[in-house]
């Protein structure tokens, strides 16, 4: 097991990066008072990101993650005093990215709201799909994959997992008020309703990860907008 660098302050509450600012809450990320090198923070968060994703938590660790985005172990302690507050930091960038390059689009209110249901579930095949292309695997969901793996061992992380899994359930509680505002729908729990989406989304999702076959999530995905849990319910 790698040592972890000793612990440090943070000297900022945000730091922007491109179109991104991580949130340093939690232990996510560790800035020093001076300018940083963005273009090193950003190599480091986008390496360990692929890396994680397509392997592991345990699989990945800081010196596999500095050749990777091409970085000397000094510049990792720099920014991280471990692989820990390293990953709080990705998951913020994680879900920042999802939110700005998937989630905003797909949950507009341009269409009705059930059907952005269906937008959702198409967006993430066609994710799954690609990733699957260039890789050659199903990776799964990148959340739910760290959820799997460390929920048990680190608490910070299953923290910081919950909380992105409590955004996400947001913009489908509001997609079924909107579709009970409208009409569409009545006498439903919406809150168990918005749960009860997201788990069937993220075990489509295990379950073409464990198939190596993207189609499960063509075939299963657009189901989801069937799932109802009545009122009396709960």
């Amino acid at each position: 097991m790698e040592a972890e660098h000793p612990q440090r302050k943070s000297a900022e509450d945000t730091v922007e990066s491109g179109k991104f600012v991580l949130d340093l809450t939690d232990r996510s990320t560790i800035i020093t008072p001076m300018n940083p090198p963005l273009d090193t923070l950003d190599r480091i968060l986008k390496s360990a990101s692929e890396l994680m994703y397509s392997r592991s938590y345990a699989d990945v660790g800081v010196a596999a993650i500095c050749e990777h985005a091409g970085v000397k172990k000094g510049s990792f302690y720099h920014f991280f005093p471990s692989k820990r507050d390293l990953t709080l930091a990705v998951l913020d960038k994680s879900y920042i990215d999802m939110k700005e390059n998937m989630l905003d689009a797909v949950f507009a209110s341009d269409i009705p709201p059930l059907e952005r249901l269906l937008r959702f579930a198409e967006t993430a095949y066609e994710f799954n799909k690609a990733v699957a292309q260039d890789t050659g695997q199903v990776l799964g969901c990148p959340f739910g994959n760290l959820a799997i793996e460390l929920s048990t061992q680190e608490e910070a992380i299953r923290l910081k997992l919950e909380r992105i899994f409590k955004k996400l359930n947001a913009n489908i509680r509001q997609v079924l008020q909107d579709a009970v505002d409208a009409g569409d729908l009545k006498d439903i729990n919406i809150d168990a309703t918005a749960q009860a989406m997201i788990a069937y989304f993220e075990g489509c999702t295990l379950l073409a990860k464990v198939h190596n076959d993207v189609e499960v999530l063509r075939t299963l995905l657009p189901q989801v907008a069937q799932i109802r849990i009545p009122a009396q319910q709960l």
